[in-house]
């Protein structure tokens, strides 16, 4: 992460060194996207360190959803970044730009997307090995920045040539538009997080590993599956169904084999199984007054 701190840093600098001798809007606006992106580089830095503390008392799952308010704050600031680049676009076109020096601005804008390229490569290739969505996600803003910057060099380069000095507003509207597009899935993302939205794959591999458990024997049934994930942490909750004469023990030990059943599923990730044993008279088990939570995926499991 501290690799992506001082890349954003080193890449700001080149932008605005780069504005400072071009005068160009569309390159102060691709500065003023990375001035975003320095932004959320630190609060991604903070709850990349935040998420890996224990749990504790006052969060008994860990503090892991740090990373889905890690992506939101950086959609929100790609955001702000492409509502901006549009502004100074439009700006430059109704007044017209005043450009300068582009020859010696486009090598060092050039010079800052191949930086930010590499970057941004890295970024995401160690988020996605380690399930790390703040990586992930700090790579994939990058990435959009060296977008921003290949557009800008594009714009620069067009005017260079061929003297048409709209071309820089109007390829910086294109490249904001883009920027939106990235904004729109990093906000996507973290919200499904934070609602803790199901991933389809996921329930797949839960349910068949426990209908797999009932047509062997193991268990009469199950209901009220549940599942939340926090990156590479999964929590699975289930009720399970045994003979009502079976004693404890058994049903106990059977429990440890559907538990581990279920975490071969996802070798990858560190699984936690909490399972809630019942007789298979359930329902005339429970009190009258008992109730349970709408079950989840009652509807969804094909019987």
């Amino acid at each position: 992460m501290g690799a992506s701190v001082v890349g954003a840093l080193v890449v700001l600098g080149g932008k605005l060194v780069a504005w400072g001798l071009t005068g160009s809007a569309a390159i102060l606006a691709d500065a003023g996207e990375s001035v975003t992106h320095v932004i959320a580089t630190g609060f991604a830095a903070f709850s990349l360190w935040y998420a890996t503390e224990p749990p504790d008392p006052g969060h008994p799952y860990g503090h892991g959803k740090i990373a889905y308010l890690a992506a939101g704050a950086q959609g929100a600031a790609i955001l702000v970044a492409a509502l901006g680049i549009l502004y100074s676009a439009a700006r430059a076109l109704l007044e017209g730009p005043a450009l300068r020096e582009l020859g010696v601005g486009l090598a060092l804008a050039a010079g800052v997307a191949v930086l930010n390229g590499v970057l941004g490569r890295y970024l995401v290739h160690v988020g996605r090995r380690t399930g790390s969505l703040v990586l992930v996600s700090n790579g994939r803003d990058v990435m959009t920045d060296m977008w921003t910057s290949a557009g800008v060099v594009a714009g620069v380069g067009l005017v260079w040539l061929t003297g048409a000095a709209w071309l820089d507003p109007l390829v910086a509207t294109l490249v904001a538009l883009n920027i939106l597009w990235t904004a729109y899935r990093l906000l996507q993302r973290a919200v499904a997080g934070l609602m803790e939205k199901a991933h389809p794959e996921t329930t797949r591999r839960i349910v068949d590993a426990l209908q797999r458990a009932e047509n062997d024997g193991r268990i009469d049934g199950f209901h009220q599956v549940r599942h939340r994930r926090v990156e590479r942490t999964l929590w699975i909750d289930c009720h399970l169904l045994f003979p009502d004469a079976m004693p404890v023990a058994e049903a106990h030990r059977r429990t440890n084999d559907v538990e581990a059943a279920l975490e071969a599923r996802f070798p990858d990730d560190a699984v936690y199984v909490t399972a809630h044993l019942e007789p298979a008279a359930h329902e005339r088990a429970h009190p009258s007054d008992h109730r349970e939570p709408t079950d989840p995926l009652g509807e969804w499991i094909e019987r």
